[in-house]
């Protein structure tokens, strides 16, 4: 029930245009067309999936969980283990990585059912095997690009897309919706086209991953503009910043490819893509080097390939976020969130956006969050929503607690209009100099003059996801006589807004560039012809180990995004989205050839070059 086609293992057929592409292409002096291919990614996230559960003293089922989404396991795992919500508590303490791969129920409800029927507690852990075949992975896709070109112009764009989701049909509709929305944004043209197939297959299922199907479009695409540039003798850079999306354009799929639903009317509010691109090519040497490398001798040839991307922050109508701030005796606050840190450092920038709010230090906030009998509701870290939609309702309840502070601190200081009341260094200041602490106001409202606790919870939702935008640089070293690829250097430079936290999101630019790079360079999942998995240990399935990554630097360009908590976008996914095409383009520049099929594996490379 509810498979487009259970006859061919098609699971979900989608189709959307704008305008009308087969004008346009009819009108093109130029038409290009590519077929690609990206692979089967594991998450490989250094803790496996982990689930323990029991029965606490008042008899209610408790879920400590390694999981993204600790709202949704409460409210899925309920009616598959007969159990009302109330009665079910679920913790996530600190995990060892998620990557979008912990954001499914896989052990939670096997665990607490379990429980119910022995009245023991259950630990179940998955073996590294299980997680290469019982686990998730990224979505294999089969992408084909049809551009047409008017002078220097691309006026129409076809894009369609097989999406391989395994054996089950987990997040096929949604990834391949995001993929088609983004993989006909960047370029944003009038006339558009997605046509989409998701199928199942007898291979382990596929599921969210950082990156979300935009990686995968963004590859091919990204790949396809450099071959029209190259064939059209056109400067790619200035053909790209010619076709890319402009500030106020509208996003002419935003509202036709949602995500599993009709999405929201949405255009370009801020971008600083036009600067991440020129500081990239002045600090790569870009364009020298390009020229340099036309004129190599001997078997070692080096390249340069950039390429651009654009994500989002959230998804748009949906994801909705919750806090809590409570004012304690001594001036410090407990700031209760549903937001889940899955490593990424959002406990330390919440914090942040409410200290900054408040006129306070990180330190004089006690975070605890992911606990649903505690903290309020967040629909979890995915999206890169954490810190745009958590931010917003951090901000808007650190607002709340300000209000309530100043109109406290007004009744002690007899000052009559509250809001010129100023929060700063731990303290109130009025106009005329005089001064309380918080830890003044705070004995004060809880003990002595109209005694109430100050504390508060606000919402928040956007119907806008503002898209960080980002340049991505990548410089090999390819032997032609193996076809063996050494990327020499990564550069990205990123505008995310405003940055609240330069350590937090420079590491996040760096380890979505490492994923990346194993995405382009070498991960696959090997499958036999029964669906089996043959390389499901670490020793065979080869990611990048540290002393393997090649110098990896992150620039910023900040911009001021208004929806924004304090100007700021996303950054977690942006990171991932360009690293696979710029390395195909630098390879291209350095050996001549075009590869379509990720990863770039040896054989591969050497079949390019020996045809």
């Amino acid at each position: 029930e509810g498979i487009h086609d259970a006859k061919h293992n098609i699971v979900h057929h989608i189709e959307a245009q704008n305008g009308d592409p087969d004008k346009a292409f009819t009108e093109a002096e130029h038409v290009f067309t590519g077929d690609f291919r990206t692979p089967k990614q594991q998450h490989a996230q250094l803790e496996p999936h982990i689930c323990i559960t029991y029965y606490d003293p008042d008899n209610r089922m408790v879920v400590l969980s390694s999981t993204q989404v600790p709202f949704h396991v409460r409210r899925i795992i309920a009616p598959l283990i007969d159990m009302p919500i109330k009665d079910i508590r679920v913790i996530k303490p600190r995990i060892g990585g998620g990557f979008g791969g912990k954001q499914e129920i896989l052990l939670e409800d096997l665990c607490a059912l379990l429980t119910k029927q022995t009245g023991k507690p259950v630990r179940l852990e998955y073996t590294r095997r299980q997680e290469f075949t019982s686990a998730r992975t990224r979505h294999q896709h089969f992408i084909h690009y049809k551009i047409g070109v008017k002078g220097d112009t691309v006026t129409a764009v076809e894009l369609k897309l097989i999406g391989d989701t395994g054996a089950y049909g987990s997040h096929g509709l949604t990834v391949s919706m995001v993929g088609g929305f983004k993989g006909l944004t960047l370029y944003n043209a009038p006339d558009s086209r997605f046509i989409c197939d998701v199928v199942y297959t007898n291979t382990p299922p596929a599921g969210a991953y950082r990156g979300y199907g935009t990686m995968q479009e963004l590859f091919a695409l990204e790949v396809m503009m450099e071959e029209i540039a190259d064939k059209l003798g056109l400067d790619v850079v200035e053909f790209k910043r010619k076709n890319w999306l402009k500030i106020g354009e509208p996003m002419h799929m935003a509202k036709k490819l949602g995500e599993g639903r009709e999405g929201f009317d949405q255009s370009l509010a801020t971008s600083g893509l036009a600067q991440c691109v020129d500081i990239g090519l002045k600090a790569t040497q870009y364009y020298e080097k390009r020229e340099r490398y036309q004129k190599q001798e001997g078997k070692i040839k080096r390249g340069i390939g950039m390429s651009i991307a654009m994500h989002g922050s959230g998804i748009a109508g949906l994801d909705m976020a919750a806090a809590t701030l409570k004012m304690n005796d001594d001036g410090s606050f407990n700031l209760l969130l549903g937001a889940t840190d899955i490593g990424t450092g959002s406990d330390t920038i919440l914090a942040q956006i409410a200290a900054e709010v408040l006129g306070i230090q990180v330190s004089d906030l006690i975070v605890y969050s992911s606990d649903t009998d505690f903290t309020p509701f967040d629909k979890g870290a995915y999206a890169s929503s954490t810190t745009y939609i958590s931010g917003g309702a951090v901000k808007k309840t650190a607002l709340a607690i300000k209000k309530q502070i100043q109109e406290h601190a007004a009744l002690m200081l007899k000052w009559e209009k509250p809001e010129e009341l100023e929060l700063r260094d731990r303290k109130v200041f009025a106009p005329d100099g005089r001064s309380i602490t918080l830890k003044d106001v705070a004995l004060s409202s809880l003990h002595q003059m109209n005694q109430h606790q100050i504390m508060a919870t606000e919402s928040h939702l956007s119907y806008v996801s503002p898209p960080p935008t980002a340049a991505q640089f990548v410089e090999v070293a390819v032997d032609t006589e193996t076809g063996e690829i050494k990327v020499e250097r990564l550069l990205m430079v990123v505008d995310c807004g405003r940055v609240i936290n330069p350590l937090t999101a420079a590491g996040q630019v760096e380890g979505g560039m490492a994923q990346a790079l194993g995405f382009a360079h070498c991960e696959d999942t090997y499958i036999d012809d029964k669906g089996q998995v043959l390389n499901a240990q670490f020793k065979t399935y080869h990611t990048y180990l540290a002393d393997e990554m090649p110098p990896s630097d992150v620039i910023f360009v900040q911009t001021d995004e208004p929806s924004g908590p304090f100007g700021a976008k996303s950054v977690a996914e942006i990171s991932i989205d360009g690293v696979a095409p710029a390395l195909v383009n630098a390879v291209h520049n350095a050996a001549g050839i075009w590869l379509h099929h990720l990863p770039l594996t040896p054989e591969k490379v050497w079949k390019e070059l020996h045809p």
